[in-house]
């Protein structure tokens, strides 16, 4: 018995991946990626993806026609976003958004710091806005670092990174409850830390976005 659930799952496993790869779900429009993912497909790619703020926003899609009105709103999150930080890596990721800060946008950390610079603050200044003017979210604040250093001294200043960047945007007016803060340390690098220059990139914050239950009980009833 134990065999043959087995071979289910490893089939089921098999044809999600095949239906609803990630590449397909960062190049669909935003009624694609709202409405072509149900809870289930969404949940299963999700923990294959870990915990990141790419499986979780994969994770969290509502889907259907709801997920497809999230999706429409978020759209538009995503285009305000890209305009008031044009050096910032806005991703359109399920039904929800992925911000990446690096040196380009100015949201970045020195080495042993988790002070915020004033051009940090001026840019988060400008995403603030934007967060006040889509209220109905969740924000998902992850905070990284390069691999200079111990690893649990690493894991602890990543989390005062991220924190440093809550206690900002909730200073400018961003509801305290909104916010979801994880620490990764220096395990999840975007970039080359034999580098300096890469080393640099990598002590930074990363944000996600997704519909709260308010968002979604409104689109629900929108789409009923």
């Amino acid at each position: 018995m134990k065999k043959s659930t087995s071979i289910l799952l490893a089939i089921a496993l098999m044809f999600s991946l095949t239906f609803v790869s990630c590449d397909a779900i960062n190049n669909a429009n935003s009624t694609q990626k709202g409405a072509g993912i149900g809870v289930a497909g969404g949940a299963l790619i999700g923990g294959l993806i870990g915990g990141n703020i790419t499986g979780a926003l994969i994770g969290a899609a509502v889907g259907g026609a709801a997920g497809g009105i999230i999706g429409n709103s978020m759209d538009k999150q995503a285009d305000k976003i890209e305009e008031v930080l044009p050096g910032a890596e806005v991703k359109r990721v399920g039904e929800g958004i992925q911000v990446i800060f690096d040196d380009k946008s100015g949201v970045t950390f020195a080495t042993n710091k988790a002070d915020l610079t004033d051009t940090a603050e001026k840019n988060l200044d400008a995403i603030a806005e934007v967060f006040l003017e889509f209220p109905d979210t969740n924000l998902l604040i992850e905070g990284h670092t390069d691999d200079t250093g111990n690893a649990d001294y690493n894991m602890t200043l990543s989390k005062k990174r991220a924190q440093s960047v809550v206690s900002y945007l909730e200073s400018k007016g961003v509801a305290g409850n909104r916010f979801d803060v994880t620490a990764y340390g220096e395990t999840r690098p975007r970039f080359d830390n034999s580098t300096s220059d890469g080393r640099s990139k990598n002590r930074r914050v990363e944000i996600g976005v997704s519909a709260n239950e308010d968002m979604i009980e409104d689109a629900k009833a929108q789409a009923n």
